[in-house]
């Protein structure tokens, strides 16, 4: 049995991050990752702003991305564009790195800073009496105090330790492809918050237009379970659908590729336990807002091995205790409002209600930024915080009331 001091499942943003920080640290640390090195992750390929903070805490070089200067909201036939706020927290620019790019990089980076990542490796947890004491590859067993577990909330491995989405929760899914257009060097991403899917019905979700600075832009849709239908819903018809509606406006060329699709997981009914953690989404870090997690899932990973380093003892539950703080009220609060949306005669006046204004628009920015959190200050902090004491006492009746999947 080979001995270390952090076991990490999955080579994703999330794992890559935490092998960073524990390199860097002088840490003993192995990353496991099921594919092989430059195996692509379908995505949408944005970073936030929120993103590029912690690219920069963790001195990623991240210019070879195409920069993001702010998002460009539309809903019905209404339009804002909008600059990412400066703020004192986050930078006021995000980018956009096709995933296949991105994840390469911080793996190389992982390995330059000492961390040993093997690929075409699946690691399984290793439990004894009930606490996670490593992991094992094939017949080899690799064991260590601390095991973050990186690889989504689907995997064998994320079953083994409970870590599943929470049946009750809403969830999401996406499909995306690459198409070739003249506007690939645009500053601004931008996204339609008024999809209906082929029979008229408002789809809770949104199309997006992420321009990759490369002749291609990211074109994707996205919609949450909670709609009426969802189960019949065709990704691929709304995918088609949507990019009918922007092909003239982006002179958007065919798909270079098929369009791939995937699920959001936004729930998690177990994220730490004894000698482990989860991070990123098999933590349940996606904002149900606009799907994102890649930012939560390098400060969760981050965090995670900066609990450890504190004190090994404690790391799992003061890494709980802390992830909780930071994102539990947002994501709990995008959650229970997902419900609310899910009705298509409430979904239509909220898209309104959501750019009407410049204060909405602001806030909606936040939103789909993933710039509000329990620090967060002013109005977008202030509503916020309302809306998760509002929702909480009104959950029960969103749950009963929900649209039919």
């Amino acid at each position: 049995m080979q001995e270390f001091d952090v076991l990490i499942i999955g080579g994703g943003p999330a794992g890559s991050a935490a092998a960073i920080t524990a390199a860097r640290a002088g840490l003993r640390v192995v990353l496991f990752e099921k594919g092989p090195y430059g195996r692509d992750k379908v995505c949408g390929d944005g970073l936030t702003p929120r993103a590029i903070a912690a690219l920069n805490d963790l001195r990623i070089d991240h210019s070879v991305a195409h920069r993001i200067d702010g998002l460009r909201m539309i809903a019905g036939k209404k339009q804002r564009e909008l600059a990412w706020p400066t703020t004192s927290r986050f930078p006021n620019h995000g980018a956009v790195w096709p995933r296949q790019r991105f994840d390469n990089h911080l793996l190389d980076v992982a390995i330059a800073s000492g961390a040993d990542v093997r690929f075409e490796s699946e690691a399984l947890p290793v439990l004894e009496d009930g606490r996670v004491i490593g992991v094992s590859v094939g017949t080899e067993t690799f064991r260590a105090p601390f095991t973050i577990l990186a690889a989504g909330a689907q995997g064998m491995a994320a079953k083994m330790l409970g870590a599943e989405r929470d049946p009750n929760e809403p969830f999401g899914l996406a499909i995306r492809a690459y198409a070739p257009t003249p506007r690939h060097g645009e500053r601004h991403l931008e996204a339609c918050l008024s999809l209906s899917d082929e029979h008229g019905v408002a789809v809770p979700g949104y199309g997006w237009m992420f321009p990759a600075g490369d002749g291609t832009v990211n074109i994707g849709v996205g919609a949450l379970s909670t709609m009426k239908g969802f189960k019949k819903l065709n990704l691929n018809t709304l995918l088609d659908q949507y990019a009918t509606l922007v092909r003239d406006s982006w002179s958007l060329g065919d798909y270079i590729e098929k369009p791939r699709a995937w699920r959001l997981p936004m729930s998690c009914t177990k994220r730490h336990g004894p000698g482990w953690v989860a991070i990123g989404d098999a933590a349940g870090f996606v904002n149900p807002m606009n799907g994102e997690g890649i930012d939560y899932g390098l400060e969760s990973g981050m965090l995670a091995v900066e609990r450890f380093l504190a004190d090994p003892n404690t790391a799992s539950e003061s890494y709980n205790e802390l992830v909780g703080e930071r994102f539990d009220a947002f994501l709990r609060t995008g959650r229970r409002f997902s419900f609310i949306i899910g009705h298509p005669w409430l979904l239509k006046p909220g898209l309104r209600l959501a750019v009407g204004t410049q204060v909405a628009a602001d806030i909606t920015l936040a939103v789909m930024g993933n710039l509000i959190d329990s620090k967060t200050p002013g109005a977008a902090g202030r509503v916020m915080k309302i809306a998760d004491g509002a929702l909480r006492v009104a959950d029960p009746i969103l749950r009963r009331t929900r649209a039919k999947a």
